[in-house]
């Protein structure tokens, strides 16, 4: 792949943006209470407005205020200057803005010349509705020739989601004209205010067309040799029509081709997203934020997330930060089966492949508030509050309180990097090659760790010459179908409950070692009339539970003299000395009983 990875360069921002807090919201951004709600809770980073292909399909359409993008104005004119005055009101309280920007998923349908009908959403807005002066000269005259098609030649096309009634299509990222229109948008929406864009709706079909038949062509070209083409199946590759060129697909289907088909297509789109944000929307605003809105789940592979294929060197390269849903899998407990509803695993994954830059989860929490804040923070991601029902006054000032605490011990937070003695190799190399079940064997011996709170962190295994470097600073180095050990007499040792989770950084200041503890035990809703359990009706079913006992015997990192020891939860404003004992290169205290979120700083002054 190395000819193909070369094209995909892209300057990196001027400097590495670091953030803590942000808050994202796809409705209720015009709220009456909303600018009120963000001086209050002071996050650095909005992400709030629609820029991409939900603005242009919907907004001058009659389901302009319904879902995905709840619009507060119809009209591309009349909502585009609501969006750029609602920025700079959030400029002045101090925080960036980010747009959600559709790189592909199109709602309308096409003009019918049988029938006379049509066209409606994005193909009225692409035949009537383009602005020249606005976006420049549309770049082909027939938006059906932008489209994805399928194996008859025809548009892909569905009526899954039946927003105002119309159908959906998707755009082809591969098709240069399609290019020029991502661009073109990037180009309103900077003007507008924005100081960055998250992408999302970033997948690939089963498209046929010529741009990805030629493609893909090209790629394997490259990659492979006439005999191994040959044993992939295919004797003449320049005249070799693919008749699938599948993306995501059932691992237990995978072949060779089909997941060469999926690393293409990752690639492929990685290379679209550097041309459109990166080179082009860098070289208008140098220092664009920019990021993807992606998919891991429970971590699934080949059926899921969007890079699970995509070669290490490009995985979050010159990405500002990474948006991961977690979707179903993380917003409910069920203490009984100790299952936490957590992404402290998922969190540790992406904080270790993307080199302790900011990320975020999004996990559609809006009861344990608290819980999901304290998650992230932990784990050197930044909280967020999507779908938090800020209207709601105690979810709103649980929010404000612990946005607060993260504000008031910036230092702490901001920049920080892991502190682990213990590395878990995550299985992208065997993923790669279709091996799945290694993913099964990562998350057993993860669950594990983090119940006997080792302070681990995660890498993925195919970071080449950098994995062999990064790997010389711990103490042990665990992989997929490793024993776990018991913790030696050389590692850090603490006693708390399984719904305790521990884990350790350090400030770039330096000059201490902090401890961050998670509490998920609480009151759990109760279960649904089949017997599942229930996910809660809002904060109040919320309900933590407070935790005391936990005693910590921690090893200091070479070089840190500790001389003080202080516990801070974000339920009190000031900092509480505790006594601790000190011997050799160690450290023992116990910690007194919180609620939630508690953080352990162990100080050299």
């Amino acid at each position: 792949v190395a000819a193909f990875v070369r094209d995909v360069t892209a300057a990196e921002p001027s400097r590495r943006f670091e953030f803590t807090r942000m808050v994202a919201h796809w409705h209720q951004y015009d709220h009456p209470d909303y600018l009120p709600f963000l001086r209050d809770a002071r996050p650095d980073v909005v992400q709030l407005g629609f820029y991409g292909a939900h603005f242009w399909s919907l907004v001058d359409t009659t389901a302009f205020g319904g879902y995905p993008a709840h619009f507060p104005v119809r009209g591309h004119q009349a909502c585009g200057a609501w969006f750029a005055e609602r920025n700079r009101q959030i400029h002045q309280i101090d925080a960036k803005v980010v747009g959600h920007f559709n790189v592909e998923f199109l709602v309308g349908d096409p003009r019918d010349s049988k029938t006379g009908k049509g066209p409606t959403g994005f193909f009225r807005f692409y035949e009537e509705q383009w602005d020249e002066d606005l976006l420049g000269p549309r770049p082909v005259k027939d938006p059906l020739e932008l489209l994805e098609r399928g194996a008859d030649g025809q548009p892909i096309s569905q009526k899954g989601y039946g927003i105002g009634g119309m159908r959906e299509h998707w755009a082809c990222l591969r098709n240069p004209g399609w290019q020029k229109v991502l661009k073109a948008w990037v180009r309103h929406g900077i003007r507008q205010g924005l100081d960055g864009f998250i992408a999302n709706y970033f997948y690939r079909h089963n498209c046929l067309c010529e741009h990805c038949q030629a493609g893909f062509r090209g790629y394997l070209s490259d990659r492979f040799s006439a005999d191994q083409l040959n044993r992939l199946g295919i004797d003449d590759l320049g005249k070799h029509q693919f008749t699938e060129i599948v993306s995501w697909h059932d691992p237990a289907k995978s072949t060779p081709l089909k997941r060469e088909m999926l690393r293409w297509s990752q690639i492929s789109n990685k290379q679209v997203f550097d041309e459109v944000f990166h080179r082009y929307g860098r070289s208008l605003k140098p220092d664009l934020i920019t990021a993807q809105w992606n998919h891991l789940g429970e971590f699934s592979q080949i059926s899921g997330d969007e890079r699970c294929l995509l070669p290490g060197e490009l995985w979050g390269r010159d990405e500002t930060y990474l948006w991961y849903s977690t979707g179903g899998a993380a917003y409910f407990t069920d203490l009984e089966k100790r299952f936490l509803g957590e992404g402290t695993l998922q969190a540790r994954y992406i904080r270790g492949a993307f080199a302790d830059k900011p990320f975020t989860l999004g996990k559609y929490e809006s009861t344990r508030i608290r819980v999901a804040i304290a998650e992230l923070a932990a784990n050197g991601g930044a909280p967020m509050g999507f779908y938090t029902r800020f209207t709601d006054k105690e979810a709103r000032a649980a929010i404000v309180r612990y946005y607060r605490f993260l504000g008031r011990y910036d230092s702490l937070f901001r920049g920080s990097r892991s502190h682990a003695e213990a590395v878990l190799l995550y299985p992208r190399q065997a993923v790669h090659q279709g091996r799945v079940e290694a993913v099964e064997g990562f998350k057993r011996i993860g669950r594990k760790l983090l119940d006997q709170h080792v302070l681990f962190d995660v890498l993925p295994d195919d970071l080449g010459e950098a994995l062999d470097s990064r790997l010389k600073s711990y103490a042990r180095v665990l992989r997929t179908g490793d024993p776990v050990p018991s913790s030696g007499k050389e590692s850090s040792r603490f006693e708390a409950p399984y719904t305790v989770r521990i884990s350790a950084s350090q400030p770039v200041a330096g000059g201490e070692l902090d401890l961050h503890l998670v509490n998920y035990n609480r009151v759990e809703p109760p279960r649904g009339a089949n017997g599942k359990p229930s996910a809660g009706k809002g904060f109040s079913d919320e309900k933590p539970i407070a935790v005391s006992g936990v005693k910590a015997d921690v090893v200091v990192p070479s070089g840190l003299s500790v001389r003080r020891v202080e516990v801070l939860v974000p339920e009190r404003e000031q900092a509480v000395s505790l006594k601790f004992q000190r011997e050799g290169n160690r450290v023992r205290f116990s910690v007194p009983e919180f609620l939630v979120y508690c953080v352990i700083r162990l100080r050299s002054s």
